[in-house]
């Protein structure tokens, strides 16, 4: 029985999460403008269209000003079909904590732009974390959309969720967000839910969930018979899988009963075949994952990481240990006291089980990251830590855990960026906007910003395969392309491993072109000192070399920053003596095992 009847709204993530969880966010802006007018007219809640990895991957691989996106978009959606985007609190869009004042420019600096809604979320539910950008929201006359980042474990509970809703009413959200990054809602679950937050806020509740674990639709319908008002749903081409349920099918269910959206169906299905396009066009970025993933139910990894973790895999030529991963992300999350896996958390839990399992041996190495988390400095964890994981961090980096809101630790940043800024660039920045892209990523934003202002050549791209990425596989992992409709793989037999060379078929399908014994990798040549050498942990980029060669070094100072899957993991001495010599320098690419640096 239904609790109530009201019409529903619909936010439409065709423009952010759902290439975000399907396509790792590799959407251009020119591929959203075709269809820029049409999604003006449908009527939709809010079209998600900024925010989340968005804005690193605009500048990061699409080489597109992230703001500027959204001033194009405005322009050609006159309708003013309002404009969300999904803000990780103090995180901003980036992966730790950033001060008061740099998240306060950003807000101010996206409503200027063209940003009406602004989904707020802390990573570990910390309500201290959402304080700043929700204050900043409501400043600029915006809307601001409290969330919940729903996730399922011993210490969460209803009394817990609801107890958050509260708070967040009472700090001006005009809207409350069930957001179910995973999809572990069940439909049950969900009905639960909503049922306790209707009894206990007044503004109106959004339900996004991920179609991940087969049960979104469901989910969907017992929370709007409960109370939901607003749900999240992606036109068909992308929707579904690691995405969000499919926009028209939600409408054609709802046509007719007391929840009726009023949108129209002929329209949706004409905008949704330019997507089919959209899709065929960016197939290289398939995350070749499952539609349905029962497996998430457990390892509770979200849809953007699941896509992102097959990719990142792959580079480390690892991508048949995807189970031992996903796996040991449930142990890691278990020690790191069960914090929700949403950006960053999802990153520093998912990045750390990577390592775990590459290494073959669980925290032998800790990412920077995971040690920032384990001293407080992403809020408060949900549960207890492991406190040998805790007294091991405390004793290499000489700190002690924080237990007050991270950001009062953080010194105002924007007019420190923007002097550092315009040393580093030897100009004055462009914008204000300028300035806060290279607070948030500072190499790349730098490297983006002298490539877009014309004082750095871009690297010409390496040739792309037309073929599709097959489905995520145990045995084979992507090489390089061989020729136009051709692709060449790596397959592992009984432990020993190929190169197979595949070809599109015109009519469909593929077939074998070649098979060969694989080559074997070149190692990089080692010193030929007496020194220890110290490899990489796992395939990155250098970031920063932290000492000269002939500095004395002790056992376990950090000698290396590297980079790989969006996280900074320092790299440490392995025991005292000196640096002899590096054998890579900052931006170069390492794989898992290459020697970095010669110790004596």
């Amino acid at each position: 029985m239904s609790n109530s009847n009201h019409k529903v709204q619909i936010t439409d993530t065709i423009l952010r999460d759902a290439h975000q969880s399907l396509l790792a966010t590799r959407m251009p802006t020119s591929h959203m403008l075709p269809v820029a007018k049409e999604l003006d007219e449908i009527g939709y809640f809010s079209l998600e269209m900024w925010g989340g990895a968005t804005f690193d991957s605009c500048i990061r691989f699409l080489r597109e000003d992230p703001w500027d996106r959204v001033r194009t978009l405005r322009k050609a959606m006159p309708r003013g079909t309002k404009f969300q985007m999904l803000l990780r609190a103090q995180n901003i869009v980036g992966y730790r904590h950033y001060a008061d004042d740099l998240v306060t420019k950003f807000v101010q600096l996206a409503a200027k732009a063209g940003i009406d809604v602004f989904r707020i979320f802390d990573a570990l539910n910390d309500i201290r974390n959402m304080e700043t950008a929700m204050k900043a929201t409501k400043d600029v006359g915006k809307h601001a959309e409290g969330c919940i980042s729903y996730t399922t474990s011993p210490v969460h509970t209803l009394d817990s969720y609801v107890t958050m809703s509260k708070q967040l009413e009472q700090m001006g959200a005009d809207t409350l967000c069930i957001k179910d990054m995973a999809g572990l809602l069940t439909p049950y679950s969900c009905f639960e839910l909503v049922s306790a937050l209707k009894k206990a806020i007044k503004i109106p509740i959004h339900i996004h969930a991920h179609a991940t674990t087969g049960q979104s639709e469901m989910v969907y319908l017992k929370g709007i018979e409960a109370g939901a008002s607003i749900i999240d749903t992606a036109l068909s081409p992308l929707s579904l899988g690691t995405s969000q349920p499919a926009t028209e099918s939600l409408v054609a269910a709802l046509k007719g009963t007391p929840y009726d959206t009023g949108l129209d169906l002929d329209k949706l299905i004409e905008i949704a075949d330019h997507f089919k396009g959209v899709r065929k066009d960016l197939a290289e970025h398939e995350s070749g994952l499952p539609g349905v993933d029962t497996r998430i139910l457990k390892a509770q990894i979200p849809g953007g990481m699941l896509s992102n973790l097959a990719s990142q895999l792959r580079k480390q030529n690892a991508s048949d240990r995807y189970d031992e991963v996903l796996n040991e992300v449930v142990e890691v999350r278990k020690d790191m006291g069960y914090p929700p896996l949403v950006t960053p958390s999802s990153q520093v839990v998912g990045t750390q089980a990577v390592i775990n399992v590459l290494q073959s041996e669980r925290y032998k190495v800790l990412t920077e990251h995971t040690k920032n988390y384990l001293l407080g400095k992403y809020g408060k964890a949900p549960g207890e830590v492991r406190q040998d994981l805790v007294e091991r961090v405390i004793k290499e980096t000489g700190k002690q855990p924080i237990t007050h809101r991270p950001a009062d630790d953080i010194e105002p940043e924007f007019e420190k960026d923007k002097k550092e800024l315009i040393e580093k660039l030897g100009r004055q920045p462009k914008s204000d906007e300028d300035v806060v892209t290279y607070a948030l990523f500072p190499e790349v934003g730098l490297e983006f910003l002298d490539i877009r202002d014309g004082y750095k050549k871009e690297a010409p791209p390496a040739p792309k395969a037309e073929a599709k990425q097959p489905a995520q596989t145990a045995t084979a992992a992507p090489v390089t392309a061989q020729a136009p409709g051709t692709s060449s793989y790596k397959v592992t037999v009984n432990g020993t491993a190929y190169d197979v060379a595949v070809e599109d078929l015109s009519g469909g399908g593929m077939q074998v072109t070649s098979v060969a014994p694989a080559a074997e990798p070149q190692a990089k040549p080692l010193p030929s000192g007496n020194g220890k050498v110290v490899n990489a942990p796992l395939t990155g980029d250098v970031l920063k070399l932290l000492l000269s060669e002939g500095d004395t070094v002790k056992n376990g100072q950090e000698i290396i920053i590297l980079e790989a899957m969006k996280m900074e993991t320092k790299v440490v001495s392995p025991h005292d003596g000196k640096i002899a010599r590096y054998l890579v320098k900052p931006g170069d690419k390492v794989n898992n095992g290459d020697p970095l640096v010669e110790i004596q």
